[in-house]
């Protein structure tokens, strides 16, 4: 009793009479925040969403423009997630929903729908401090220097930072195969070389490439997340086209390997090295492609990133915007590409629409995957492809496993292979309630719909927009029956919550 009451009298010098205070708090503005938030408020509590920069809808308003539902069972995209889609097909007037869209449409629909649902929301800041007394998070700190208390936290951003600053368990990168039996854990080499040249004149690995194969193992650990990269909103229509800016940091050498590889390759299309998805009205997402020598992806730029302080992951974000830019600059105007690619992308160029105060370039890097909770329970490859009914299931996900590549690795001098691509089919899978709990002696008022406790190879399933928002929808009805229950979030009533998630024929239905 005395520990706890001089870690009360502790606090409230910290956190003085100004210090803002409610019920919930949810750290990040992307989909499942947002979900979270809107759910907590529902139920009557106080809700604050805190969005580290000037815009709400994580990737979904950053160009990733789809609920990758032509992966998935469109039946299993429920919840507040089925209320956003719903609500683009209002806003187009198709009286359906509707899983592709704009950035700009999904963001106004967000705004809207926090706005209904009297959502304050604190942008701008990002988390910098939290105190705990003995598993309950009493209050954080922002960057500006805000201080907040709350009941209950929900950390639904991508990287996890609330869940790490708080103490919880977690981990990043692949676990082997041993690690939990995972049959697709681990390092995976491409069973297909690619011919190109891996070194330089002084035997240096090129730009780009990351290892050599000796000094890896098949199914090992190993530290690296799936690539991230810029997704861009473009256009061909020349009264909505704006060129693509040249890059501040402009260094031809990154491209090395596509240079090589092109003067082999004196036929090459843009789409040997870009992907084009055609989007609303006139717009295209220029994404990542798999299977290209070259692209989009920053194949190891993302190492550093997952536990990197907040200023070492704005020096990442720049480079990958570098790297971006100089990719399109270098295939617009360098001697080496061949000049059907530059006539195709020269057709190409930012849509003025989107993204206006970003020089219409998106907000956020597509960061696929960072840190992972180690929580009261991890969900495995088991639990997404047999094992996959659960008693405290509050949705379903139902996406392919699809883990992008991770490095690129030099075989020999003139030949590399990519490693760390997943991709298998999806099934019906009951997401755990318990994956969104971090271990109660750790932590017993947060949860965590964001980076939850899954395996790598599980969280390929987890990591779109539309199933984050399932995670989102159940973490916020938990948080408020947490208050209301005067419960640790482990001690609610998982009937009752299951009852506000998802309908119950398709809690039994997988």
């Amino acid at each position: 009793m005395k520990a706890v009451s001089f870690a009360v009298i502790f606090l409230c010098l910290i956190f003085p009479a100004f210090a803002k205070e409610y019920d919930v708090v949810v750290y990040g503005g992307v989909p499942a925040g947002i979900a979270s938030s809107i759910k907590a408020a529902d139920e009557g509590v106080s809700v604050l969403l805190i969005e580290p920069t000037e815009h709400v809808g994580g990737l979904s308003t950053s160009d990733i423009n789809t609920a990758e539902s032509e992966h998935m069972l469109k039946w299993t995209i429920d919840g507040f997630a089925d209320d956003f889609y719903r609500k683009l097909g209002e806003h187009y007037k198709t009286g359906k929903s509707e899983y592709y869209f704009e950035s700009s449409v999904a963001e106004k629909v967000y705004l809207e729908m926090l706005k209904k649902a009297k959502v304050k929301i604190h942008f701008k800041a990002h988390l910098t401090k939290v105190n705990k007394v003995e598993s309950n998070i009493k209050a954080i700190e922002l960057s500006d220097g805000t201080k907040i208390l709350a009941k209950v936290f929900i950390d639904a951003s991508y990287e996890g930072d609330l869940m790490a600053m708080a103490g919880v368990s977690y981990t990043f990168g692949r676990e082997s195969k041993d690690e939990y039996g995972e049959e697709a854990a681990g390092i995976r080499f491409d069973r297909t070389p690619v011919n190109a040249k891996t070194v330089d004149e002084k035997g240096n690995l090129l730009p780009g490439i990351s290892a050599h194969v000796k000094d890896l193992k098949e199914g090992q650990a190993h530290p690296g997340t799936m690539n991230y990269n810029f997704s861009l909103t473009v256009t061909k229509d020349p009264k909505k086209k704006v060129s693509f800016p040249k890059p501040e940091n402009y260094d031809r050498k990154r491209y090395s390997l596509l240079i090589y590889w092109l003067k082999n390759n004196k036929n090459a299309r843009l789409k040997s090295i870009i992907d084009f998805y055609g989007r609303r009205n006139g717009k295209f997402e220029m994404n990542n492609k798999q299977s290209a020598i070259i692209s989009l992806g920053h194949f190891g730029g993302q190492f550093n990133y997952p536990d990197a302080s907040h200023e070492e992951r704005q020096k990442t974000i720049q480079d990958h915007m570098d790297y971006t830019l100089g990719l399109l600059h270098f295939l617009r105007t360098d001697k080496d590409v061949p000049e059907q690619i530059k006539n195709e992308l020269n057709n190409f160029g930012l849509h003025k629409d989107e993204f206006k105060d970003n020089n219409n370039l998106p907000y956020q890097l597509y960061v696929r995957e960072a840190r992972r909770m180690i929580g009261e329970y991890v969900v495995k490859q088991q639990d997404v492809q047999t094992d996959r009914r659960k008693e405290d299931s509050i949705g379903i996900s139902s996406h392919f496993i699809d883990c992008h590549h991770v490095q690129r690795v030099a075989v020999s001098d003139s030949q590399f292979v990519n490693e760390g691509r997943i991709w298998r089919m999806g099934y019906a899978y009951q997401i755990l309630y318990r994956a969104l709990l971090p271990k109660k002696a750790e932590c017993s008022n947060l949860l965590v719909p964001g980076a939850a406790s899954y395996s790598h190879v599980a969280y390929c399933t987890l990591r779109l927009e539309s199933v984050w928002m399932i995670t989102g929808h159940a973490a916020g009805v938990a948080a408020s029956m947490a208050i209301k229950e005067n419960q640790p979030v482990h001690k609610i009533n998982i009937k009752k919550l299951q009852e506000n998630c998802v309908s119950k024929s398709k809690l039994l239905t997988s």
